[in-house]
Formats: structure tokens, C-alpha cells, sequence
């Protein structure tokens, strides 16, 4: 017997909506789209909706999502409309690019996302971090923080040094101000849809975020001309290894406008998802005390005090099953993209005819009642080693899936994973309250205001 959505995690699934109320009720979630998904989705492999973008089928079964995103990718290429989004965002990056071309970037960038380059990074995520957790140490007791602000600000730290070696705090500043801009930009309403007016509206969105983003590539395209003019005295982060990047078979390397867009792609994407992975990892820690309890007693187990290295990671399975259980109940990238079919085909037993838009969603599919027992619980333990195995593997796709599954899936587990190990040592989170948490859907699921939280420390043992 489902649930009652009452008592599920919010937003969940409200009783399914007719569709002349569809539109209104839209609005008044304000573009939080998995606010108003049917109860029916949970449960079933596929879902047929009716949407303002036409006839959406959502694919929530893992076979179903293996067929679309592996062993027929070629007929489910990315909507039209998204492509045009991302590559106002990201130019020709992994996010946007052809096929052709991705392919091409995706081979001389494997690399620097191999394991031994990422463990490379570690140290300068590690110093970050113990650098942000004396800035915390140095706050008055149950101080108040918006821990959703501070992950930011801790994530944008940690990626200018993985990439850029130093601070950048310019590309910072232009990283926020673009990429809010940029997730602001994607609130489609009737009007978007329209002949004529649609086309006009989107134009002049996708025209705004281009111009959001100049700033940063001043800034990135200056940096790319210094790397290149000493390349031999470079520092080893990631900007340098990917103007030095070559093809292994021909040679090439990347062009500078290329080397922008991979660059820009990794560092708002990188960023932000691993932000909001960590705002609900303290969240969700500060309203299961056992759950917490556990990850303390692992914490002072294996580092009784002392500040974790790479090292440590293979001894702190729990530290990242906590991580790996927040990215189910509360996916970084909600929506997977929505995909149109080039031919006919089947799917689950449905008929896909060409032209109709598929989507699949980790909200869903992390919830769906076929795929999880209880998923309204959170339960760190369901990525133990022996459940994990037993799990089809596309029924949990925090980092997407098939051939375009995020290229820096690694290095943003490995940063999640230092990031807590070293502020959970010294730190726990309480939500202030009364406070009501809300969701907001754009490219990432963000808290829809600030995440008030007080700051509290814990004893380490030695």
C-alpha cells in the first residue's frame, strides 16, 4: 500500500492534477516541476504527462533507462531547446557538445579525471577545508549560518584551487553572479511555447545568459593565455593539464575556445552540485541523530583527531554511504535532460513514436516504489557493498548514466567525502527552527531560501 504523500519527503508526489489545473499550478510552485509529478509515477515503469512542452513520457524503470541512455542512445539525443541552453551556459562543453566532438574532448580530458589525478587534488581540498573549519572554530558558540550559502563558499574554494591553483576570487565573484542567473533564466511559462512569441522570449533569455557570462571568460581566456606562454613552469592543476591535453591517436590538443568551455563546464557544474550535495548531507545528519551518531563514531575511529588524507577514504565506508544516501533522497541534478526520439521504438512495453520527448528523472527514479524499500526513509546503510551490488545499476544515477555519465563523478565523491570527514570531526549542524525547508528545481535542487543552521562543536576523541 503507497505511502501517503502527506507523509513523504517533501515534495514528493501531491495527488495527481488535472490537467486543466496544470498550468496554474505551475505557477504557484514557481517552476519547482517534481512538486506536481503524479503519485502514478512512482509506481509504474513508465508514465505518460501532458506538460506546457507537449507529451512527456517518464521512464522510471532501470531497464527502460538502460535502453535509452546505453543500448539505443543513438535514437534518444538531448531536446533541442536544452542544447540551446547549455551551450549559452557552457558553449560546446561535455554538457552540450555533438556527438562527434564530444567523443573527441571526452578521450583527451579522461586523464585529468583519472584516479591518480584526482588523488592529486586532494591536498588542496583538504587544506581548503581545514581552512574553512577555522573560520568556523573562530564563530561564537550556536552560531547561526546558512550552511547553503557556506557550502558555496567552501565548494567555490576548492575548485578555484583544484583548477586554477590560487583563489581567483574574480572568477568566483562571476562564477555566482552567472550561474544564478543562468538557473534564474529557466522558468518556462505558456508564452515560451507559443509560435512566434516562444521563439522571441527564448531567444532573448539565451542572449541574456551569454552576456552573464562574458566576465568569466575574460578571465578564463587570460589565464589559458598565461598557462600556454609557461607551460613548462605551470603549476599541475587542471587548467594546465587541459591546455597541455593531446588526442592519444592524433595528437591534437584543444583550442583555447574549447579549453574555455570545458573549463567553464567543469567549474559551475562542479561546483554547485557538490554545494548542494553537501547542504543536504548537513541537513539530512541534523534531522537523524543515530544516523550522525554513527558517522561521529567512524570519524573518531579512524582519525581520532587528526586531519584526513586521500589515504583514509578506503576506511571511511560510512562517511560515504552518508554521501551516496543524500544524492538518492535529494539528487544534485534532478532531472537527468529530456530526450526525443529520432525513430520508433519500445520501451517497457510502450510504444515510442519519433518526435516524443523522454525524461528521466533521479528524483523519481531514487523514490520509486519498485526500486526501494521505503524510499522515504533515509537509510545510509542501502549502499553498504552487498546492497549495492544487488541494485540494478540504473536505478541510481546521481552523476547521470551510459556513455555520458559525468566525466568528474570521482573527483566530486572524493571532495564530498574529505569535506564532511573533516568538518563532522569538529562540527554538527542543527536546523534552526521553526524553520520550513522548501526545494527549488533548476539545473540543481537548491534549498528555495536560506538554510538557517547553528553551529555546534563535539569533542573529538585522540
Amino acid at each position: 500500500m503507497p505511502t501517503s504523500p502527506k507523509k513523504t519527503l517533501a515534495g514528493l508526489a501531491p495527488p495527481p492534477l488535472k490537467a486543466a489545473s496544470f498550468l496554474k499550478t505551475i505557477r504557484a510552485s514557481k517552476g519547482n516541476a517534481f512538486e506536481i509529478v503524479p503519485l502514478e509515477a512512482f509506481e509504474q515503469p513508465v508514465y505518460l504527462s501532458k506538460t506546457i512542452l507537449g507529451r512527456v513520457l517518464m521512464v522510471n524503470d532501470p531497464e527502460g533507462v538502460r535502453r535509452i541512455l546505453l543500448d539505443n542512445v543513438a535514437n534518444y539525443p538531448k531536446n533541442d531547446l536544452e542544447i540551446e541552453f547549455f551551450s549559452a551556459m557552457f558553449g560546446e562543453g561535455l554538457l552540450s557538445a555533438p556527438g562527434p566532438k564530444w567523443r573527441i574532448h571526452r578521450k583527451v580530458m579522461a586523464p585529468s579525471f583519472g584516479m591518480r589525478t584526482v588523488e592529486s587534488y586532494a591536498p588542496a581540498m583538504i587544506d581548503s577545508t581545514v581552512a574553512f573549519a577555522q573560520i568556523w572554530d573562530a564563530l561564537p558558540d550556536h552560531a547561526e549560518i546558512d550552511i547553503a550559502e557556506e557550502m558555496k563558499v567552501l565548494t567555490l574554494k576548492i575548485i578555484c584551487r583544484t583548477m586554477f591553483s590560487a583563489d581567483a576570487d574574480e572568477l568566483a565573484s562571476c562564477a555566482r553572479e552567472a550561474l544564478d542567473f543562468a538557473q534564474g533564466s529557466l522558468e518556462f511559462g505558456l508564452l515560451d511555447v507559443l509560435p512566434i512569441i516562444g521563439p522571441r522570449r527564448i531567444k532573448r533569455t539565451v542572449e541574456a545568459i551569454r552576456a552573464h557570462f562574458k566576465g568569466m571568460d575574460s578571465a578564463i581566456y587570460r589565464l589559458i593565455g598565461e598557462r600556454e606562454k609557461i607551460r613548462d613552469e605551470a603549476p599541475k592543476d587542471f587548467l594546465t593539464r587541459l591546455v597541455a591535453a593531446t588526442d592519444p591517436d592524433d595528437g591534437a590538443g584543444l583550442s583555447a575556445t574549447e579549453v574555455r568551455d570545458e573549463v567553464i563546464t567543469i567549474f559551475m557544474a562542479g561546483h554547485e552540485t557538490t554545494a548542494v550535495t553537501m547542504t543536504w548531507v548537513w541537513y539530512l545528519l541534523s534531522q537523524h541523530p543515530a544516523e550522525e551518531a554513527t558517522l561521529h563514531e567512524e570519524l573518531d575511529a579512524v582519525l581520532r583527531g587528526r586531519t584526513p588524507t586521500v589515504g583514509d577514504l578506503a576506511n571511511l565506508p560510512y562517511t560515504r554511504m552518508i554521501i551516496e544516501e543524500a544524492m538518492r533522497v535529494y539528487p544534485p541534478a534532478p532531472g537527468i535532460s529530456i530526450r526525443q526520439a529520432k525513430e520508433a521504438d519500445e520501451i517497457c512495453g510502450f510504444k515510442v513514436s519519433p518526435g516524443l520527448q523522454i525524461l528521466i528523472s533521479p528524483w523519481i527514479l531514487h523514490r520509486h516504489r519498485r526500486l526501494w524499500d521505503e524510499p522515504e526513509r533515509f537509510d545510509p546503510t542501502r549502499f553498504s557493498k552487498e546492497a549495492s551490488d544487488k541494485r540494478p545499476r540504473f536505478a541510481y544515477l546521481p552523476f547521470g548514466g551510459g556513455p555520458r555519465v559525468c566525466i568528474g563523478a570521482t573527483l566530486a565523491m572524493t571532495e564530498a567525502t574529505l569535506i564532511l570527514a573533516v568538518l563532522a570531526q569538529k562540527f554538527r549542524l542543527r536546523l534552526k527552527e521553526p524553520q520550513e525547508v522548501k526545494l527549488q528545481t533548476r539545473i540543481t535542487l537548491r534549498p528555495k531560501n536560506k538554510m538557517m543552521t547553528i553551529l555546534e562543536r563535539r569533542p573529538v576523541s585522540r
